[in-house]
């Protein structure tokens, strides 16, 4: 898949509400590092929270993006809701709202959901959205 190339991904209001939580405790309890915030695609630490809700904002908006930044909404929200390190961790469901069941059960569904830029065993992308190759495996 071109890593440029723009997607839709339509959400449903619990995968927004855990984008949004997500991407806004990156002002709140998370503290990355430079080479963090640069590994997750953001210009550094000090700017990764401004940068994490212009993400959000353009998500809210129903703009499409391109591979790389929903490459970097997933990693940044993988990250700040599971560290208990530089992320949220075991504070998640104070600064959200949700449980950690409820999280990681919206957060598998973006995974399924999201553009992939890698290959994987049960999910093809040769026609730019993501395939299910095992039938007994659930649509995303």
């Amino acid at each position: 898949m071109d890593e440029t190339s723009a997607t839709h991904v339509e959400l449903d209001e619990p995968q927004r509400r855990f984008l949004r939580a997500a991407l806004l405790d990156w002002s709140g309890p998370a503290r990355p590092t430079d080479e963090l915030a640069a590994a997750m695609g953001f210009s550094r630490a000090e700017n990764l929270s401004r940068e994490a809700w212009t993400l959000w904002t353009r998500i809210e908006a129903g703009e499409k993006l391109t591979t790389n930044a929903w490459r970097q909404v997933l990693l940044a929200v993988e990250i700040v809701f599971v560290s208990d390190v530089v992320g949220s961790g075991l504070d998640w469901r104070f600064t959200s709202g949700m449980s950690d069941e409820e999280s990681i059960r919206v957060l598998r569904e973006l995974q399924r959901k999201l553009p992939r830029w890698r290959g994987s065993a049960q999910f093809s992308t040769k026609s730019g959205s993501v395939e299910i190759l095992d039938p007994e495996r659930g649509a995303p």
